[in-house]
């Protein structure tokens, strides 16, 4: 592997940068914390180009936006491995996105490998090379970092280029550049970054199995947890749980008593917190009792039978492709077809025409 050159003050960035706008392929890989925090603490950049690997001390330098030319320029891809968390930690720090991606795990599912290989089982696969696994709980804000901490921060980036060379051979060879293409610019939609709180109830699991008055008041739960964690950039986690969200949900609690009964948890919740939630939940009662019904959205026994068939469908066609099956439709897609939802990524791009279109005749 290259010297690693280490950089630590925001005076040496502009020669990275210009290192970098000579450069058609960068690797990339970034190292951050947010186990106490709701946005993602950057804190190391690793970038490596022309046989050099850099590792940039995101926590020293201050601001990176002499490095947004390069890295959000079209003259060079970047080389990311299962890009989005990396591309939301570096769009966090300096609101732009990096551009243009080629996401080492996207197309490696696309070629037939598993479709969420990581980067070490990656290098070994195409390149035979074994790359350490010790530092995957490290906590990188903390300084300095150790020779071994380095080392596998370098590693990280230090064969994403030769890794995505050959996996763009095996793409040219089978026809199917553009579907990496496609699912890598959706990596670069800014609005992956920064979704708007009023649909954070979409990450609710089971949210449809709910009767539909609960069903309200949990999305009203849900857009209230996503505002706080992020004004009070805490994990979601850390203001409301799912499973307290939901007994929450249940039992519509009126006072601090009854709401921290619901509750039941070991982390006691701030005075201000509780009034904030009650609140909410006043509001969402009215709202409800006032509302219509929501139509229930679990699915019937026909469509049940339906997605099963759609499912047999697209495994086949997997099958004949030689490539997993959620790389064309994930079951919840299937799912979503079979109720009648047709906002479904398997209707759209590559995927429409590769077996979106007998996915509808089949509907």
């Amino acid at each position: 592997m290259a010297d690693v050159i280490w950089i630590e003050r925001n005076e040496e960035l502009a020669g990275l940068a210009h290192a970098l706008s000579r450069c058609e392929s960068i690797g990339l890989d970034t190292e951050f914390m947010r186990e106490r925090t709701f946005f993602p603490e950057l804190c190391l950049l690793q970038l490596a180009a022309g046989g050099r690997v850099w590792c940039v001390d995101t926590l020293r330098c201050g601001s990176l936006d002499p490095l947004v030319p390069a890295l959000n320029g079209l003259a060079a891809r970047k080389v990311i491995h299962s890009a989005r968390q990396d591309v939301e930690a570096f769009y966090l720090s300096v609101k732009r996105v990096i551009s243009p991606i080629f996401d080492t795990q996207i197309a490696a599912g696309c070629i037939g490998l598993k479709p969420q290989i990581g980067y070490a089982d990656l290098a070994k696969t195409l390149l035979d090379v074994s790359l350490p696994k010790g530092q995957t709980r490290t906590d990188w804000s903390r300084r300095p970092l150790t020779a071994a901490q380095l080392e596998y921060a370098a590693d990280d980036v230090a064969y994403l280029n030769e890794i995505a060379d050959r996996l763009s051979e095996r793409l040219r060879a089978l026809g199917r550049e553009q579907w990496v293409i496609e699912d890598c610019r959706a990596l670069e939609d800014p609005s992956l970054y920064e979704p708007d709180p009023a649909d954070a109830w979409r990450r609710l699991r089971a949210l449809q199995n709910l009767p539909p008055a609960m069903r309200e008041r949990a999305k009203v739960l849900a857009v209230w947890r996503e505002k706080t964690a992020r004004l009070r950039n805490l994990p979601r986690g850390w203001i409301l749980a799912d499973e307290a969200l939901f007994r929450t949900a249940e039992s519509l609690p009126e006072s601090p008593a009854a709401l921290n009964a619901a509750l039941s948890s070991r982390r006691p919740m701030s005075e201000a917190l509780v009034e904030g939630l009650l609140e909410e939940l006043r509001d969402s009662a009215g709202a409800a009792t006032d509302a219509a019904p929501a139509t229930d959205l679990r699915p019937t026994p026909e469509q049940k039978a339906l997605a099963g068939r759609l499912a047999s469908l697209v495994d086949a066609h997997a099958a004949a492709l030689g490539i997993s099956s959620e790389i064309l439709a994930t079951r919840g897609e299937l799912k979503a077809l079979a109720v009648g939802d047709r906002d479904v990524p398997v209707l759209t791009g590559w995927r429409r025409a590769e077996i979106g279109e007998k996915l509808l005749a089949t509907l």
